[in-house]
């Protein structure tokens, strides 16, 4: 038997079958072949695991449709199981690491084709790949550093930061619930990374405990916002709008009223927009949804439209002047949130070239980069928010307005997740 490897990844199998002999004039000298005889079989078998077509996340899907996209992935499932394995080739099992064709089509990431682990893994396993060079190993990396540099960060402006305030006291109950945010992001980002190939169930719930962080963490700066940025926007105060109104526009209008419908709305809105942001995401994980990396970023984006009347405040009064620090460093978190949108959407570079930045410089690992730059920029003006919020506080923020709408989000979450889990349907696709 001959093996030929084509460039497709196949082995063609060249087999030919024994030749009929015919017995020449003196009954035993082999004579020349039947003209009937067959041609030599050429078998063309796939490596083990490998499918008949390219699993659901590299395939193109089709808006509107539920379930698999086409009957051939089912029958490329049973091809994958059925078709005998090549001579030489090592059991997936026994590889640390492992080709897309190798793995489940639920674990295929979009042009990554090659640094996958083993599935399942075990706990001890999964802990022990950080150190190698696997597809995810710099997923880690890129929000575990972050993770604590932060935690340094809030330790500091809690505990050593040199105020009378003690970090108990209630003036700092918005700093905490923004803080636990963008800790709880990092966090269960990489234990979604890093956990993700235990089991199909178990991956699903850890990236919709990632999502669930994301929308806490959203929420947690609108918090923040809501206690120590809005309160010293000349946007946001009747006396200064008031009079703006009416000399530019001519309308003779009390912005009293509207200025306290603003306020009351802004955490409850919100509120509503991290779960149902929440919900949105964990549904893109089925194939119902053709474009799931778009709509998982527009979703995190929503939140951060509570930052809103700070981009007003800049075109309508002089920002730059009056808040440097919070001009600054609010445009440049902006531009860095553009950017990894760009990577998380567009799937660049992986797409341009697939299987050369299988371990290091995938799109993936570019998000993380930006967007830990974007929350660095945030921690900053939150900071001297809370500066000059000290200064002069108008009033203490309540356990109930600060910490309780916290919890409250999280038994929601909590809800929505278990939900998710409950349906096999949300946790069996991609």
């Amino acid at each position: 038997m001959e093996q030929l490897r084509g460039g497709s990844g196949l082995v063609l199998n060249l087999q030919r079958r024994p030749r009929s002999r015919h017995k020449g004039p003196d009954g035993d000298r082999p004579g020349l072949p039947s003209a009937r005889e067959p041609a030599p079989e050429i078998a063309c078998v796939r490596p083990s695991g490998a499918p008949s077509t390219m699993p659901r996340r590299l395939q193109p899907r089709v808006t509107g449709t539920k379930g698999p996209p086409a009957t051939a992935a089912a029958a490329s499932g049973a091809n994958r199981h059925s078709l005998p394995a090549a001579s030489g080739d090592l059991p997936a099992s026994a590889k640390q690491l492992l080709r897309w064709d190798e793995v489940p089509d639920d674990f295929v990431e979009c042009f990554i084709l090659s640094g996958y682990r083993r599935l399942p893994c075990t706990a001890q396993e999964c802990l022990a790949s950080v150190l190698k060079p696997t597809n995810e190993t710099l997923n880690f990396w890129t929000h575990f550093i972050p993770l604590l540099l932060f935690l340094s960060k809030f330790c500091r402006l809690f505990f050593l930061s040199g105020r009378d305030v003690p970090f108990h006291h209630p003036w700092l109950l918005p700093l905490w619930c923004y803080a636990s945010g963008v800790l709880l992001t990092f966090a269960m980002s990489c234990t979604a990374h890093v956990f993700s190939c235990l089991s199909l169930r178990l991956r699903a719930a850890f990236f919709y405990l990632d999502y669930a962080s994301i929308s806490y963490y959203g929420f947690g700066s609108t918090v923040a916002y809501y206690y120590y940025l809005l309160p010293g926007l000349s946007l946001l105060d009747a006396r200064v709008m008031t009079p703006y109104v009416q000399q530019r526009l001519g309308w003779h209008v009390d912005c009293t009223r509207l200025i306290a419908v603003y306020r009351a709305l802004v955490l409850p809105v919100a509120f509503v927009l991290a779960v149902a942001c929440t919900v949105a995401c964990c549904k893109s994980r089925t194939d119902w949804c053709a474009y799931p990396f778009a709509l998982r970023t527009f979703v995190f984006i929503m939140p951060l439209s509570m930052a809103c009347p700070i981009m007003l405040e800049s075109w309508l009064f002089d920002l730059r002047g009056e808040n440097p620090t919070l001009f600054v460093h609010f445009y440049r978190r902006y531009f860095w949130l553009v950017v990894a949108a760009f990577f998380n959407v567009s799937k660049i570079p992986e797409r341009i070239q697939p299987g050369l930045f299988d371990i290091i410089g995938h799109s993936h690992q570019l998000f993380h980069i930006f967007t830990f730059l974007s929350i660095y920029d945030q921690v900053y003006y939150v900071e001297e928010g809370l500066r000059q919020f000290l200064q002069a506080p108008p009033a203490a923020p309540t356990f109930s307005g600060t910490v309780g709408y916290m919890l409250l989000l999280v038994v929601c979450l909590g809800l929505v997740i278990r939900k998710f889990l409950n349906n096999p349907e949300f946790y069996s696709k991609k």
